[in-house]
């Protein structure tokens, strides 16, 4: 009985200790939410901001089309983190505020080591970038070294500064794919593909050891129309020949900092506290003086107005993977679905920009979205902008829009369709020893099952579901694009593009970036007085804590382990697809 006590007790004070850590912690996190919310308010202030100021963009952050009210990221911005997430649509707004700003003299791009974004991504930003710099105002980049997408947006710079110890690394793209074929034969477990398209080769890792000759030529043709927009438009800026560059690249002469300066791809070899005070004489104040600094967050906040027009025009996020049920960060099926329903039914919206940055995933939920995309075209001006990536239940969402712009590095495409069921009866029976027997009413009851492979019938009806789908598939880019079904199903067969080859191809209609197709939608809808209000409305950050207390300490937690869950992510998403159709990209593209 005294043990038994004993036990109540401990349990009850480790109850109770538990829900005190976890109330100081809720108590720290909301105040330190509170804080960020004052002094947004107490930056806000136009005023803060002096004459003659630099504009200072890093990029060591990431860089996401919108940045979530998530608490933990709310708090890295506060403290500085360099993993806390700049948003595509902020910067873009304060590069073109600055450029009418009479207070801001100039730009300074820093920490170029690398890029926490997709290359569209920053072609976007770049071209922001050259507009500024029309205005006769300067851009300077300086960085200790340069990771070759970083170095893609220094370019676009006045001047490109590097320490004199430093590197640029220009290197040329590939993607990587990890096969966990032999890995699977060695657990007894078989991946029952069921796919249409030779080029959908999300499964491929689970059927072969290496690339298949489709996929190979696939990502050489996407890869290298990716490269040469890249090369062509470093060129351009830094005049010096495209095959030149590429044969010194080929043949490693990048090897140090001198011979970056002798190819003419930077313009000196500085230390910090020199491009300070060239800083400073830029911006018209004393040479021995220090130059005033701006951070982008500051800015930001600076630059924020209010919505005062009657008309809107909506921004309609669509960024991650496509899902039947929900998770943060990810696309909802039903969600978006009941989003672009609700802006179609808004008189005040007249006009919508979608942008879309997905790889896809479930083609249901895909089917879901396109519907209401249907509906609203038919509604109202419906443009879509393409981010780094839209390809499959990506591109399935955005073929029905009025017009589709992409960038020449955008990868989209893969219209195709594929299923996989897992069998791991020989893992179970061989390897743990263990059996199933199963009792059912009919024949294929347990069909789909992960202990027993499919049967001839069982694989027949999931390949005719397939089919069917890519059939719909690819009626709807017919209907949206207006392409012959033959030629879209010529193109199509899960096969990846790069937005040069998808324009070339009329999956797009022009290039350009999120700027372009808010013009766009502007002038279709022939709006004058307007403000753009960005949708979903997010909640504010103390309701988004309350609501989501498990998955912010969850995302603390996952945080601490590095990389460790990242890197079998992929593996992870495809087992949780078992059994379900999907339109999704061949594999997380990821070119370095």
């Amino acid at each position: 009985m005294k043990d038994f006590v004993k036990t109540i007790l401990a349990a009850t004070l480790g109850t109770l200790l538990a829900g005190v850590i976890i109330s100081t912690f809720a108590a720290i996190v909301i105040g330190a939410i509170v804080s960020v919310a004052s002094l947004s308010f107490s930056t806000s202030s136009t005023k803060a901001i002096k004459d003659n100021s630099v504009l200072v963009l890093p990029l060591n952050r990431p860089i996401v089309d919108r940045v979530s009210n998530n608490p933990i990221d709310l708090l890295r911005s506060l403290l500085g983190d360099e993993e806390s997430a700049l948003g595509l649509t902020d910067i873009l707004r304060s590069i073109e505020h600055a450029q009418n700003d009479s207070r801001i003299a100039g730009i300074l791009l820093t920490n170029m080591e690398r890029a926490g974004t997709g290359i569209a991504t920053l072609t976007e930003i770049r071209n922001a970038l050259l507009e500024f710099r029309l205005a006769g105002k300067f851009i300077v980049s300086y960085s200790d070294h340069y990771g070759q997408k970083p170095y893609y947006l220094a370019s676009a710079a006045d001047k490109v500064y590097m320490n004199p110890e430093g590197l640029l690394d220009l290197h040329g793209l590939g993607a990587s794919i990890m096969f966990y074929k032999g890995a699977l034969d060695k657990l007894g477990v078989e991946a029952q593909v069921i796919r249409h398209g030779k080029f959908k080769s999300a499964v491929e890792p689970y059927m072969y050891d290496k690339m298949s000759a489709e996929n190979r030529e696939q990502i050489l043709t996407y890869a290298g129309a990716i490269w040469s927009s890249m090369m062509g438009a470093i060129a351009e800026q830094r005049q010096v020949g495209v095959d030149k560059l590429n044969k010194a690249i080929n043949s490693l002469q990048l090897n140090d900092a001198e011979a970056a300066l002798s190819l003419n791809l930077i313009d000196g070899l500085r230390q910090r506290s020199e491009v300070l005070s060239e800083l400073a004489v830029l911006s018209r104040l004393p040479e021995d003086g220090n130059p005033y600094l701006v951070g982008i967050d500051a800015y930001i906040k600076a630059s924020t107005q209010s919505a005062t027009a009657k008309q809107q025009l909506a921004i309609v996020y669509a960024e991650g993977e496509i899902l039947d049920g929900g998770k943060e960060g990810d696309i909802v099926g039903k969600a978006l679905a009941a989003e672009l329903r609700a802006v179609r039914r808004d008189t005040s919206i007249k006009a919508v920009v979608l942008r879309v940055n997905s790889p896809g995933g479930s083609a249901m939920a895909s089917e879901l979205i396109w519907h209401e995309m249907k509906l609203l075209k038919e509604a109202k001006p419906l443009v879509v902008s393409m981010g780094d990536v839209a390809a499959s239940g990506g591109y399935y969402m955005a073929c029905p829009a009025s017009f589709i712009f992409a960038s020449p590095t955008t990868i989209t495409g893969s219209i195709g369709v594929f299923g996989v069921v897992f069998n791991a009866k020989k893992l179970l029976n061989t390897k743990l020893g263990l059996t199933v027997d199963v009792a059912s009413t009919n024949e294929h009851a347990d069909m789909g099952s992960s202990y027993r492979p499919l049967s001839k019938p069982e694989y027949n009806f999931i390949l005719r579901h397939v089919e069917k789908i890519y059939a719909t598939f690819t009626q709807h880019v017919a209907d949206g694009r207006g392409i012959p079904l033959r030629e879209v199903d010529r193109i199509g067969e899960g096969r990846v593009w790069s937005g040069v080859d998808a324009k070339r191809l009329k999956l797009v209609d022009e290039f350009g970036g999120l700027k372009s197709a808010v013009e766009k939608a502007v002038l279709m809808a022939n709006l004058r007085d307007y403000d753009i209000v960005e949708l979903p409305r997010q909640k504010n950050a103390v309701a988004f804590f309350l609501e989501n207390f498990g998955q912010v300490t969850a995302k603390l937690t996952k945080k601490s382990t590095g990389n460790i869950l990242e890197d079998y992510e992929p593996l992870a998403n495809l087992l949780r697809m078992n059994g379900k159709v999907q339109a999704r990209l061949p594999y997380d593209v990821s070119m370095e």
